[in-house]
């Protein structure tokens, strides 16, 4: 999923606790699978932010010199402004873009077509 392109919300919404537990079956897995996406992407989103950053890093020795560009602000104004990774992953997760597999219960039924 691209985060840019999302149309999660930038607020908080409240959500219907037994829409997010239709596919799981199970509240506390369906909010465990969107943490572990809300944390990817996070880390997607900083890697993103990292690397046009460093387009502009200046490696002077002179501590007493800040420069500030532009264009970098405007970079981080627009990180800023993207929705919490939370919100990204409960959308994601609520519109089916979410792949989840649970190893005990695949592990469960291969158990179970062995007899």
């Amino acid at each position: 999923m691209d985060y840019r392109k999302s149309n999660a919300p930038t607020n908080t919404v409240t959500r219907n606790v037994m829409d997010l537990c239709d596919e799981t079956g199970n509240i506390y897995e369906s909010v465990a699978i969107i943490s572990k996406r809300a944390n990817q992407i996070s880390a997607q989103i900083k890697d993103d932010l990292n690397k046009k950053l460093a387009e502009f890093a200046s490696y002077n020795d002179s501590l007493d010199e800040v420069f500030e560009n532009r264009e970098q602000i405007e970079i981080s104004r627009y990180y800023e402004k993207l929705p919490k990774p939370s919100l990204l992953a409960t959308q994601e997760f609520i519109e089916g873009g979410t792949y989840w597999r649970d190893p005990s219960k695949d592990q469960l039924q291969q158990t179970q077509e062995d007899y």
